[in-house]
Order: C-alpha cells, then sequence, then structure tokens
C-alpha cells in the first residue's frame, strides 16, 4: 500500500467502518514517519494520518496531516500544529499568513479538533460503491491519483525546508533512547499511551475518553496540564500520573499534590491518588512521598527500564 491514493482511498473507507486498527498501514513516506490514528478506544471524530520528523510527536510538534472531517465529508490537507503541547517550533509566517484556520474554513468553533492548523488544500469526498472520489473543495474540479500524490509531496517538501530536515540523523530521538532513557519527557508519554494495554498500568487503571477521542494524556486545569489523569478500574477514582524523564526529587510530590488537590475539587472525587513514574529518585523524594501517606494521600512510585536489543532476521 504505497500509492497516495490507495493509502487514502483505505483510510476514508475504514473511518466509516469503525475499525479501529492501523498496523497495515506504511510506517514511513518520503523520509518522514507516517502514523494514522482513527481513536482510542472509539472511533474519532476527525480520523488522522500524521507526518512527522525526528524530534516532533502528534502530541508536541507541527507536521503536514491529513485531517478527515467525516460529518463534512471534507479531507483536509493540512499545516499541522499540535493541540496538546506547543513546541517551540512552527511552520514559518509566510505560510501561516497566507493560509486559513480549518475552523474558519469549515465554519465551527470546538465541537470539532484540530482547528488550529491550517489548511493546505481540501477535498470534498464522494462515495460511491465503495469508490472514493477527491473534488477539490474550492473549484468542484476532480482530484486524479497524480495531483493527490503531488499535493502531498508539496506539503511534504515545505516541511522539510522549514525544518531543515536531516532525516535520521546521529542526534535522532532513537539513538538518544539506546541510551537508556527518554529524550523527551513528551516521548515518556507518547510511549506509555501506545502500549497501555502491555504495561502495569494498563492492568489496573482506564485511559479517559470522551466521544471517542483520548483525554487523558495532559489533561487540562487551571494550574496547568496533568501528564496523565486515568481512572482505577476496581474503584473509579481518578489516579494523576506525573512523568519524569530522568532522577526526580521530592518537587514533585508538591506538584502532583497541586494536581491531586485540583481533582478533588474541581472533579468531585476524594479517593484522587498520585502515581510519579520516573527513571530513578532521590532521597529526598523517598522522604516526601514516607510523609504524604501520613496526611493519607496515596502516591506511588514506579522505575521505568529502557530494554533495546536486535534480532537478526533471517528470512
Amino acid at each position: 500500500m504505497d500509492n497516495c491514493k490507495e493509502i487514502l482511498d483505505n483510510f476514508i473507507l475504514q473511518a466509516h467502518e469503525g475499525d479501529l486498527r492501523f498496523g497495515h498501514y506504511p510506517r514511513e513516506r518520503s523520509g518522514l514517519t507516517m502514523r494514522v490514528s482513527f481513536g482510542q478506544g472509539g472511533p474519532a471524530k476527525v480520523p488522522w494520518i500524521a507526518f512527522i520528523t525526528d524530534g516532533m510527536l502528534v502530541s508536541n510538534g507541527f507536521y503536514p496531516v491529513y485531517l478527515y472531517y467525516k460529518d463534512f465529508d471534507v479531507l483536509v490537507l493540512a499545516y499541522g500544529i499540535s493541540e496538546t503541547t506547543e513546541h517551540k517550533q512552527t511552520w514559518p509566517y509566510k505560510i501561516l499568513q497566507n493560509s486559513r484556520k480549518i475552523n474558519d474554513y469549515l465554519s465551527f468553533n470546538r465541537e470539532y479538533r484540530y482547528g488550529e492548523s491550517y489548511v493546505f488544500k481540501a477535498y470534498k469526498i464522494d462515495i460511491k460503491n465503495n469508490e472514493v472520489n477527491y473534488i477539490d473543495n474550492d473549484n468542484s474540479n476532480t482530484i486524479n491519483s497524480s495531483e493527490l500524490s503531488n499535493d502531498l509531496q508539496d506539503i511534504i517538501n515545505q516541511y522539510k525546508d522549514s525544518i531543515q530536515l536531516e532525516t535520521r540523523n546521529e542526534d535522532s530521538i532513537v539513538t538518544q533512547n539506546l541510551q537508556g532513557r527518554f529524550y523527551l519527557e513528551s516521548q515518556m508519554e507518547e510511549f506509555i499511551i501506545d502500549n497501555w494495554d502491555e504495561t502495569e498500568l494498563g492492568t489496573k487503571y482506564d485511559l479517559i475518553y470522551e466521544d471517542g477521542e483520548l483525554k487523558s494524556k495532559q489533561y487540562r486545569t487551571s494550574i496547568g496540564p496533568i501528564d496523565l489523569l486515568v481512572k482505577e478500574k476496581e474503584s473509579g477514582c481518578h489516579v494523576v500520573i506525573e512523568l519524569k524523564k530522568n532522577q526526580t526529587n521530592d518537587d514533585t510530590v508538591g506538584q502532583i499534590m497541586r494536581y491531586m488537590g485540583w481533582v478533588k475539587e474541581n472533579l468531585n472525587d476524594n479517593d484522587v491518588k498520585g502515581i510519579i513514574i520516573a527513571q530513578d529518585f532521590t532521597e529526598g523524594l523517598r522522604y516526601a512521598l514516607r510523609m504524604s501517606e501520613s496526611y493519607g494521600l496515596s502516591i506511588g512510585f514506579f522505575r521505568y527500564e529502557l530494554d533495546f536489543r536486535l534480532i537478526e532476521d533471517h528470512t
């Protein structure tokens, strides 16, 4: 499945089937990592295909992205900008000043996500007998396979120019991970979410979804975003999870207690708990955790380890 139209046809049809699987899609396109999502826990209102470089995440970066607004029958090829965390870089001003935000283009407010990204191309989707047709949403011209490929390559080239891309260079995220730690806390967050069911966390806690969209990650509060907010399977109480990529100290206990206090007051949960995940901890953290127990607070600690292995393939 390498042809652009073939990928998009499969993506569009699957978006209407409620099938959330994505493992059969390509992992790479033009030297960029290709990520596909139809939702987590339930079908999303706006499934997407993103193309990202090393050092960026869908939750923290900018990148070319297809956003399928099913309720509008419109597929937008967008100058994507992450909603969760504002990245230190973004698309050049000269690009954005000549483009329209998606929420203005499709005339919606907050009922749909990704409205702050910008339109590069928009295609009206017409499905007949399981055949997908693409029509320019601005001039009603039919778009053929070659034009779809050219549009995608055009925005990818703009992306590479914007970030002066050096694909898979020696400072890539993968290289940093070989050192036995996460390079960014956002990486750690993404890894835990993607592998939730395979971790000890997944056996005890549930991620929070609303309308098929994941809400647990960077959960917004009036005092800042919570790294992960989940629910305990057995009791239904909220659990605040704070992530630290390296060693952490007793300051983290004060931080997680603030978020626990917010959840207790604003989500009416007197049984809220906390978990700190880090590579290691200081002696000060150990004493702070013990003291928190004397106040009746439940704050646990998980230490993470990364295991990298090469397996020779004889096929």
